[in-house]
This record gives structure tokens, sequence and C-alpha cells, in this order.
């Protein structure tokens, strides 16, 4: 491939798990891809020797303060070639510049939100691993797609394995839904993560660190602890439904522990086509970033003599509210999802920081959901809006408790 041919890539959340996991695909294929822009939160010592590797035209930084060291650094290191943006607007600005091809939105939470949707609404390719987008702006994010031409892939790896299983026609953008491509229902399949047998009268005392001790994937800690709670199960329910154009009828939740299934596909015949490969991020990343080309990825090839046993049963709702929380929340539509992502962001948070316990997480998610009024989310400024109550209710619930 040419100089000519080179992909450029905004990395949002460069210094986060999927982001680091991005930047070693990207590094194994020079090329074909070039790093235009890095962008973190605050961790100017992580986000450095990213750029120092990677040469970006642009680094951002949320925080300002961490701007202002960052550039200081660069400085001093004659590392001249990276200029330093500050803000949000510094993310959108990167997101969305004419020059890049692809954006890998893997900033957590809420707050990767705008940055995600200005990729979409300038045309790009977007490798969407900030599932709480299409939560919060599920129908809004689809109509931008639309109206832009964005090419909308995703990289959790549950949603980017229903996507390699679906007709190729639905893969390419031209599927008329999944009644009429002949797809009975999806399968969508969690680890049950660390707490999955746990006796459910410890669930109360499990520590932040238990719950972070995934036994599978290598993630961060606000995931690590959805994982645990199964809330990243529920969340992953509304982004299938948003992705796949269709309600949590068709989807059916199935807890394996072992994490070589990452989800199925059954069709009208009785096909069941699943896929299959080792828990690493990687996977997905390199699957979407070459799409509809392979390219290497740096994953070990699965062993399926040594793997030998795959387990599948069915959720618990008893040791998993949040999952029967986010199921009820899509069922409501309006801006329940939005109003379930902030209050679980917060309550995880908590839970951190050692304000509440593992079990509390859920409760604080209901009193939220069943005292705050609900709104059409008809525009991203009112999404944004309920958003905001929403965590501040949910702190003050807290604070009270």
């Amino acid at each position: 491939m040419s100089g000519e041919s080179l992909q450029l890539i905004t990395v949002l959340g460069s210094t986060g798990s999927i982001g680091v996991s991005t930047l070693d695909v990207v590094a194994r294929h020079p090329d074909r891809y070039r790093v235009y822009a890095l962008t973190a939160n605050s961790r100017v010592d992580l986000i450095l020797p990213q750029i120092k590797a990677h040469q970006p035209r642009y680094a951002v930084m949320r925080d300002e303060q961490s701007a202002e060291q960052l550039s200081a650094q660069l400085k001093a290191g004659g590392l001249t070639d990276t200029e330093v943006l500050a803000g949000e607007q510094g993310l959108l600005d990167v997101a969305g510049a004419e020059a890049v091809d692809s954006v890998m939105a893997a900033i957590v939470g809420g707050a990767g939100l705008a940055p995600t949707m200005a990729a979409v609404e300038a045309g790009k390719k977007v490798l969407l691993a900030n599932k709480e987008s299409l939560v919060m702006a599920g129908d809004l994010m689809m109509q931008a797609v639309k109206h832009s031409g964005a090419t909308l892939l995703p990289i959790d790896s549950e949603h980017n394995a229903i996507f390699q299983c679906m007709p190729a026609r639905y893969q390419s953008g031209e599927g008329l839904g999944l009644a009429a491509e002949g797809v009975r229902k999806i399968l969508l399949t969690g680890s049950g993560g660390p707490f999955r047998q746990t006796p459910l009268d410890q669930l109360s005392a499990m520590t932040a660190d238990q719950a972070c001790a995934h036994p599978n994937w290598d993630m961060g800690r606000k995931i690590s602890v959805d994982s645990a709670s199964m809330m990243n199960k529920g969340l992953e329910l509304i982004e299938a439904c948003w992705l796949f154009d269709t309600g949590p009828e068709h989807i059916d939740i199935v807890v394996h522990p072992q994490s070589v299934i990452h989800s199925m596909v059954e069709y009208d015949d009785g096909s069941v086509l699943a896929q299959l490969g080792n828990p690493d991020m990687r996977t997905p990343i390199a699957h979407a970033l070459a799409f509809p080309e392979r390219i290497a990825s740096g994953v070990p090839s699965l062993d399926i003599i040594a793997t030998a046993q795959l387990d599948f049963e069915a959720p618990d709702y008893q040791r998993f509210p949040c999952l029967r929380l986010a199921t009820e929340a899509v069922k409501t539509g309006a801006t329940a999802m939005v109003v379930l992502n902030a209050a679980n962001e917060i309550a995880v948070q908590a839970f951190l920081d050692g304000r509440v316990c593992f079990t509390d997480i859920p409760v604080i998610i209901e009193h939220v959901l069943t005292t705050m009024p609900l709104v059409e989310p008809s525009t991203l400024a009112v999404v944004q809006e309920q958003d905001l109550v929403a965590r501040q209710m949910a702190n003050e619930h807290i604070d009270r408790t």
C-alpha cells in the first residue's frame, strides 16, 4: 500500500484500554494507518509516550491544566510537531476534521457522546467503542448516520460478533431489517463477571478491587464494575437494539463464562452462526479498522482443543438487578436510557470511591429512574440536560444515605 493510501485515524480516549489496543493494532500496519490525533482526559504521563511513538498532528486533553502540562513537556522534549488542544472543543475538532478517515470512539461514559456525534455528523468511519453514545442518544445518532453517510462499526466484542454473523447485505448497510433478512433472534453473550457464583448474601461486602478482577477481560475500572453488576450487558442490550434496528424481544442474553463465543445470530432455517476468538479486544478493533478486509491483530490463534468446554446459562435477574433495570429502560423509551446511564455512572464512581457498597448501585439507579420525570430525547441538548439532572439526583440520593 502506498503512502498516498494511508488512512488517518483519530483515537478518542487513547490512554484507556481500547485506545491502547487500537494503537497496538495500528503500529502493526504502518503502511496502512497513521495517527492524526490522540485524546485523553488528564493523564499526561500516559499520552506522552503515545505521542512519542505515533507523532500525531494533534493531541487533545479535555482538562485545560493537563493540556498546559503536556504542551510544556512536548516543548521540553523537542516534540514540536504535535499541537496540543484543550477542552471539549478540541475533541470535537479532531473528531470531525476533514483530513480524518476513521475515528475510534473510545472515551468512557457520557463524556464520549458529543465527540462521537461530531465524527458521525462529519460522515466518518466511526469505530464505536463508546456504547453510552447509543444508550443516551440512539435515535439521534442513527438518524445522523443516515443523514451524513457515516459508517458505524461496533467495537464491543459482542456487537462486533453479531455484525460479523449478519448477512452480507446487512453488513453493507443495505439490509431490510432482521425479519426480512431471515434473522430470527440475536444471542448476546456475557461472561457473568467475577460475581457469577458469589453467594448473594456476600455481594454487599464485595470490594472495588474484587469487582474489577474480571476473570477473562482486562478492562478499565468503570466497565469492570459494570461487568460485575451486568449493567454492561444491559447497556449492550440497548446498544444492540439501535445498531441492529430491533427490540429487546428479539435479543436473548446468554451467560457464557469462558468468553470464547462472543455472540450468535439465529436464522429462520435453524442455523445459529457464532463468532469465536480469544478474549482480546484487538480482534474486533482490527476487524473494524480494515473492514471489509482482514488484517493481523496480534491476537494468538484460539486453541479450541485446550478450550475443551463451553458453558451456557440463563442470566439470574435476582443476582443482577441492573440487567432488569436496563431491560425496563429500553422498553420504557423516552429518556429512561439517558437516566439509567447517568445514574449508573454516578453510582459506580461512588462505589469505586468507597462511598457506597456494591449492592447499592442498582438501588441508586432505580431511585433516579422512578423519581425523575421522563421526556422525549428530541435534541442533543435535551439529552445532555437530562443527563446532568440525573447525575445531580443520583449524587443527592447518595449524600442522603
